[in-house]
């Protein structure tokens, strides 16, 4: 009798974890459905677009994405967390898909402390106190201020590339030869030429750049195409341009943002708990882990993603990002 309730048991304890992973399932399928529906707000001096999706009392997760790429990134990493019991906000940045300037008398200023400037706008708009952040290249840069200016808008942290402050002194510096090829279009961008040329060839630009990036990744052409559409932003070439004269110091930004520069000019440490994270086959500038390791002081983790991963890990390794993401809500 007792062998039998056993088997019955175990039984029942199967058929419910497989009932219950074919909800999950079914719930991260539904999900990923109205991943496609753009919502639209108004926070700060943006119009900004976004995919809100999960639970609205779940604990707020915002992933954030690079360039040149988009919210497509995380395509199939936000619906597996929304399924988790997340509520996930993946916005376009400035420059990006629906994201729109309220003002055309607004500076197209993509210095990176008017991006973090931009999130916590968005936090305010939908009465967000806190959330998990999530992010590669810009999308890294943005949560790493974020979390160094606003430590208590952040639960938490996914870092690719880790540490990514940076200051207009340090972008003066020279870098050894082969360190300076690798940003070439950074030195493209510095000229008149260079923004004619990515305003006339925006979607082959950014192409190259992800291939160079992630030289691993066989990344489809509907997959790219897709994600290109979000650099049809009448912004786009502004704000890239912007971004990158202003890292070497050609451009001076705007006033209002100088006391966040002067702080994170200090390179502040960052005290949220986090996890960073590099691929094993990063083709873009980024700084070695041991590098960064002292400049986050709380509960701390890095991971490096096998598997010819490259520069956009969300797309590259989902599954590896959706864990990351989880494991730091929980440090």
């Amino acid at each position: 009798m007792k062998t039998l309730f056993r088997s019955s048991l175990l039984a029942a304890l199967a058929l419910t974890a497989v009932n219950s992973a074919v909800a999950a399932t079914e719930s991260a399928a539904s999900y990923a459905a109205e991943f496609s529906h753009i919502h639209q707000i108004k926070a700060g001096v943006l119009n900004v677009g976004y995919v809100d999706i999960g639970p609205r009392d779940g604990q707020a997760v915002i992933l954030l994405h690079g360039w040149p790429y988009d919210i497509q990134s995380y395509v199939s990493v936000a619906p597996e967390l929304a399924a988790k019991g997340y509520r996930v906000i993946v916005p376009y940045l400035r420059g990006y898909g629906s994201t729109r300037f309220l003002s055309d008398q607004t500076p197209r200023n993509g210095q990176p402390s008017a991006m973090a400037s931009d999130v916590v706008a968005l936090m305010d708009a939908l009465n967000i106190k806190q959330a998990v952040f999530g992010g590669f290249d810009w999308g890294a840069r943005t949560a790493d201020i974020v979390a160094a200016l606003w430590p208590e808008r952040v639960k938490a942290l996914v870092s690719v590339s880790g540490y990514l402050i940076s200051s207009q002194e340090a972008g003066r510096k020279p870098l050894p030869p082969q360190a300076e090829l690798q940003w070439w279009y950074q030195f493209y961008f510095a000229t008149e030429r260079g923004r004619q040329g990515y305003a006339n060839n925006t979607h082959d630009f950014a192409r190259l750049i992800w291939q160079q990036a992630s030289p691993g990744w066989k990344f489809s052409d509907a997959m790219f195409n897709q994600s290109a559409k979000a650099l049809d932003n009448p912004d786009q070439t502004a704000i890239t341009i912007s971004n990158y004269r202003w890292r070497l110091g050609l451009e001076k930004g705007e006033q209002k943002y100088d006391a966040y520069e002067k702080k994170l000019a200090a390179l502040p440490v960052i005290s949220v708990p986090t996890i960073t994270i590099e691929g094993d086959n990063n083709g873009a500038p980024h700084p070695a882990p041991q590098a960064y390791r002292a400049k986050f002081s709380g509960k701390y983790e890095h991971r490096t993603f096998t598997g010819n991963i490259g520069h956009n890990p969300p797309a590259e390794a989902p599954q590896d990002f959706v864990k990351a993401v989880v494991d730091a809500a929980s440090l």
